[in-house]
Order: structure tokens, then sequence, then C-alpha cells
């Protein structure tokens, strides 16, 4: 799953032509959370509801004797620019500053939706803290086979490296690391997706990880080729794309969470409507962040982020096109600020807000289904946090 490499330049500069734009790579398939104290209350609250801190990996796999091997190798990239290195790094400070957010969401909506009408005391005898243990081994296989794709995500082309990064060696070492540390947190997470003994729940987990990779083959499709700056992909693509890619396992982990405590169809279908449109509302804040300040800061953004599509859509291809022109410099280099002041001045923000809140209320109207109770809140919570703007 090789990508290509990204290379940054300083204030705001971005090199166009044989040099591929990209913004700096997320570290999360939910990328970038809210970055404000009410969004840390929000998740802090979350999880002790839920029983127990859930921003960690699968503490069995990150405890085995074949990941501290792996975490052994890893260390021998210390000092080189491999990205697999700093996505280690950051595995640690997202667990302390609680970032991953997928198992927390199907958590509490698996407590949320309570024992099924049909469970008997056996059933209901498994539960803790009003959540079954396969629901519970089921967060943990969302986060392990997203933290798999993190780290998959990393590989750079090596084909495409310059002096300045670094021998290649190290990058065809750091490589190798990072595929066999990613396939082996994947066949972690498949493994116990089979021990939850339920075809259906696999189904939909496996479906998952098809969408995942899916979509990410649409992202990098967007990357242009050689003076093309950035495809015409247009809203309802970059809306189907990035469900597959950013929506799509906490859709279907959501709605797996129901059938593993055998709710009807109908509530398996609202839990995942929730997954779905708030992780879409979630994706839409973080493209929005860079642009709530009304003047650039230095912050890089993405040119297939939702305001820049929704700005195209609106003023037309051929007047985006010409905006870009307006904003290049010497060197085939662009100036972003002049091109995020292009966005701020049009209707692509403000329609990306709208977009937001869409979503947002489509969240919330598929928690109507379940009783009020304070993981229904927390969940209600997260979408108030993310449909917030100054």
């Amino acid at each position: 799953m090789a990508l290509m490499k990204c290379v940054m330049w300083p204030l705001g500069v971005f090199r166009l032509g044989t040099t591929v734009f990209c913004s700096k790579r997320e570290l999360s398939l939910f990328p970038g959370s809210p970055t404000n104290i009410q969004w840390s209350k929000v998740v802090s609250d979350a999880e002790k509801i839920v029983g127990y801190p859930t921003s960690f990996m699968s503490l069995r796999c990150l405890l085995s004797d074949e990941l501290s091997n792996i975490a052994m190798q890893v260390r021998k990239l210390v000092g080189t620019k491999h990205p697999l290195l700093n996505t280690a790094r950051a595995f640690v400070y997202d667990s302390r500053n609680n970032l991953q957010m997928r198992s927390l969401v199907v958590l509490l909506i698996s407590k949320a939706a309570g024992p099924s009408k049909s469970a008997d005391d056996t059933v209901q005898h498994d539960m803790v803290s009003g959540i079954h243990a396969s629901q519970r081994n089921l967060a943990e296989i969302t986060e392990l086979i997203h933290t798999a794709f993190l780290v998959h995500r990393g590989i750079v082309n090596i084909e495409e490296l310059k002096s300045c990064d670094g021998p290649v060696k190290d990058m065809q070492f750091g490589n190798k690391m990072a595929i066999l540390s990613g396939d082996f947190l994947l066949a972690n997470a498949c493994t116990g997706l089979a021990q939850l003994q339920n075809t259906k729940v696999v189904e939909l987990v496996s479906s998952a990880i098809g969408d995942l990779v899916q979509g990410i083959y649409y992202e990098n499709s967007y990357l242009p080729e050689k003076n093309a700056f950035t495809d015409d992909i247009g809203i309802s693509n970059w809306m189907e794309h990035i469900f597959l890619s950013h929506g799509a396992l906490l859709a279907k982990s959501c709605q797996a969470a129901m059938e593993l405590a055998n709710h009807d169809p109908e509530v398996q279908s609202m839990a995942y409507q929730y997954g779905k449109h708030m992780s879409l509302s979630y994706k839409l804040n973080s493209d929005l962040q860079p642009f709530m300040n009304g003047k650039y800061c230095g912050t890089s953004f993405s040119l297939n982020c939702a305001p820049v599509v929704l700005h195209q859509d609106v003023i037309g291809r051929e007047a985006w096109m010409e905006q870009v022109k307006q904003a290049q410099l010497k060197g085939n280099l662009v100036d972003l600020a002049k091109l995020q002041e292009a966005v701020n001045a049009g209707k692509g923000v403000t329609a990306a807000i709208d977009l937001c809140r869409y979503h947002g209320n489509k969240a919330l109207e598929n928690l109507h289904c379940f009783p009020p109770s304070k993981a229904r809140s927390a969940l209600e919570n997260m979408v108030y946090t993310v449909t917030r703007f100054p």
C-alpha cells in the first residue's frame, strides 16, 4: 500500500509540478479532533460512563512478544525521517490526550442501546457497566484495524525520495517495518473478529476493511500528476470517498455492536446511521479548522478538503484555476495564504459549516430510538461539540 511522498515547504508554500502537493499527513482516520477544552471534557466524561479509558490499542496486543520485537526493530529508525517513527510517537501522544475515538463511540452506543428485548438473564449477566464482553472486544478490534491502517499509511514511495530525506536504506527498512507491524495488527484484529463467532459481524467488519482500502485508493487518486494542481472531484464524490476512508469503519462497527446484542434490524440501522453521520460531521469539522480564523496562520490544508471542494462547486472549475494561477509564485510555488483568502471570500466555508451541521443533526435524529441515558447524552454531546463554530 505504498503512498506518494509528501514534501513540505516552509511558510505555507508548496511546490507544484513534479513534486506532489499534499498537506501534512494526519494520524487518524478520524483526522485531527476538534482542538478545544469542551471536546476533551466530553471525552473524559464519556470514558467514565463506559467504565474505563478507551484511548489505547489492545493491551494484550501491545504486551505480546511479537509486537515487542517489532518495537525493538522500530527503534533503529531513531534519527531517520521515516514517518513510521513519528506515527509510533503519535500513538503514545494520542492515548494521553484521548484522541482515539472509534472504540469509545462503539462502547457508548452499546451502552445506550442496552440489552435487546429478547435477552435472557444469562445474556444480561455477561454485561459489565451495561456493555457485553463481546461488544468491548469489538471496540478493541475496531481500534486495532484503525491503527493497522495508520501504520500502513506511513509507507513512502522510495522512487520519489530526495537526498534530504535521508539514506534510502533507512527508508527501505522503515517501509518493511511498517508493512510488518501493520499486517501484525490487522492479523490480530481478524483473529479477534473470528473469535466473536458471529457471521454477520465478521461480514460487516470485513466489508469495512474493504471500504478503507478503497477509500485510501481514492484519496491517492486525488493526488495530481505533473502540472495538474488538484482534481475536480465535486462534493458528491468527496462525500462518497470520505465515507469509505473515514466513516465506514465506525458506522459498521456501531451496527455490529447492535448485532452482538441481538437488537432488531431497525436499531442496527439507527446505530449505523449515527456512526456514518457523526464521522462525516467530524471530518468536515477537521477540514474547517484552518479556515476558522479568517486569515492564514501557517496551518496547512489539503486542496481537496471540503471548503475548497465546495468553493470550486460554487465558482466553477475555470474560476478556481484562475485563482490558483494568481497565487503562483516563482519556481512553481503556490502561496497558500492567498488561496485561503480566496476560499474565505467565497461561500465554501459557510457551505461546509452548513453541511457539518446537517450531518450532525442527522446523527442526533438516529439516537432517538435509544432511551434517555448518560450514554446517549454523551453521544449527543460529541455531535454538539463538532458542530459548534464561532
